[in-house]
């Protein structure tokens, strides 16, 4: 009877803490859907008025952006949230990172912008746009400084503050962005002008907030601390960007015109191919957005719970769910992705993306199953994270990117865009089982890994089969909706099978 008693009482403490970690998931998550909704209405706006060499050479600056992203802020977000959960230090430790990244991204900048004849073409930009490279410089600058405090108020969870604050900033972005280009008519520069305001008004409000955690003390000793645990992340954050972000690059490029002619027809270069499968990405957001809200909550979840015996178990368990959502994700939007794109935004009476770049849609489903994978190497970071061996993060990640370089040089000549989907799907793959080997290493987790490649492969075969399925019942919409029903009972009978709490822990 006692150890019944025990038993239960533990089952019912793990669902407890997997019902915070879902609580929390689900307020990210309205935030990161409200804004990511929101944001997305730039993509009709932007797609409508550009063309698509403009708009490839808007994904080419954000991609530049997103690595240099990952140089300014030196992991010191992962390095806030391992530290400051010792409350008694939190204001030591964010006095010592903020000022330290001031002080480094202020040199960052005044680096980048004396290289400025040198790196601005390289992103497209010519002498008539160089006011975007500077309007990029002040992006940057002023993201750095907003990473320490949105990470104080995740680590205390305070998400009413933290959701408000990131839909401030996607609202004032998408303002300026209406108004500058449809009422001013600015062109291109609108679209980073309006951006930088609202990174300005989101930091100015993040600094007025967390003033008070600046009367701690500056420790040279928390800094150098911090950045052995930090360090890591650039590397690891770098071969993620370029494995987000390098295939841009690559088509711009490396794809010859000839090749260009072969797979998509006369007038189009290889910057409308990027523009094009620019566009297409964007569609992915419905999964990185799965990705980003578990991520918000995931990290502080499994740091406050790493010292509970249970842990591993909790873990696992959550693995199952995030597959069940990821699922469910990847089957709704790789099945209906032409019918997606021709939705009409109200207000701007527009599709929300335009139809010259509809022809990339087919690389919808490659992208998605590389988020997916990311998201198992979200979840395989704990161990990690919890025995400090973040070092390992970097010798993956830049493998990964490797994978992606390589992959792309082989394929793009013969399969375009189709072959930086492909490369894209690839490395996210092999970084996520990677880290699985690294992290059971360390941190032993009874992850259930063949039921979660099933539910992987039974969604692949759905959005294979679907075109089949709909031949065969001759209508589009019943034949994709009889997939999705399908899909979905295959994906919860595979993920949902011997669901439960338990003490025990059990295999597949």
């Amino acid at each position: 009877m006692p150890w019944n008693f025990l038993r239960r009482q533990r089952k019912d403490s793990g669902v407890k803490k997997l019902k915070e970690l879902f609580s929390d998931t689900l307020l990210y998550g309205i935030s990161s859907v409200l804004a990511r909704f929101i944001n997305y209405l730039l993509v009709p706006l932007h797609t409508n008025v550009f063309s698509r060499d403009q708009y490839g050479v808007v994904g080419l600056v954000y991609a530049a952006i997103a690595l240099l992203n990952v140089v300014f802020t030196f992991g010191m977000e992962s390095a806030y949230l391992r530290y400051a959960k010792d409350r008694e230090k939190a204001r030591d430790v964010f006095k010592t990172l903020q000022l330290s990244l001031l002080a480094f991204a202020s040199v960052l900048t005044a680096a980048l912008w004396l290289g400025e004849p040198l790196l601005r073409p390289l992103m497209g930009l010519d002498a008539a746009n160089a006011d975007i490279y500077l309007f990029m410089l002040g992006i940057l600058w002023f993201d750095a400084l907003g990473i320490v405090p949105f990470a104080e108020l995740r680590l205390v969870r305070r998400t009413v503050t933290y959701v408000a604050l990131r839909t401030v900033n996607v609202l004032i972005n998408l303002g300026l962005n209406v108004y500058l280009i449809l009422s001013l008519g600015w062109g291109l520069p609108a679209v980073f002008l309006a951006n930088l305001a609202a990174s300005v008004l989101t930091t100015l409000a993040l600094w007025v907030i967390t003033g008070p955690m600046l009367r701690g003390d500056w420790q040279r000793g928390l800094l150098r601390q911090a950045l052995y645990f930090g360090f890591p992340f650039v590397p690891a954050g770098i071969g993620f960007t370029m494995n987000e972000m390098l295939d841009r690059y690559l088509l711009e490029h490396y794809m010859s015109p000839a090749t260009t002619e072969m797979l998509y027809g006369t007038g189009m270069d290889s910057t409308d191919v990027v523009g094009i499968y620019n566009a297409c990405y964007k569609l992915a957001v419905f999964m990185l957005l799965v990705i980003q809200m578990f991520r918000m909550a995931w990290q502080p979840f499994f740091l406050r719970h790493a010292d509970d015996p249970e842990a591993p178990k909790l873990y696992s368990e959550a693995f199952r769910y995030f597959n069940l959502a990821a699922g469910a994700v990847f089957l709704a939007v790789a099945l209906f992705a032409e019918q997606i794109v021709q939705i009409r935004i109200p207000v701007l009476d527009m599709y929300l993306v335009d139809a010259k770049f509809w022809s990339g849609l087919h690389v919808v489903p490659l992208l998605l199953g590389a988020y997916w994978f990311h998201g198992w190497y979200m979840n395989f970071s704990a161990g990690i994270f919890i025995r400090e061996k973040t070092r390992v993060l970097g010798y993956i990640t830049l493998g990964g990117a490797a994978i992606t370089l390589a992959a792309n040089l082989l394929l793009i000549p013969w399969m375009g865009m189709t072959g930086s989907a492909a490369a894209t799907l690839l490395s996210y793959a092999a970084m996520a089982l990677m880290l699985y080997y690294k992290s059971m290493q360390v941190y032993e987790v009874p992850y259930a890994m063949k039921r979660a490649v099933l539910t992987m492969a039974v969604a692949a075969c759905c959005v294979l089969y679907a075109p089949d399925l709909v031949q065969l019942v001759n209508s589009e919409w019943m034949g994709r909706f009889i997939m999705l029903g399908l899909g979905g009972a295959g994906i919860a009978a595979a993920g949902l099978w011997g669901r439960g709490f338990s003490l025990e822990s059990r295999s597949d």
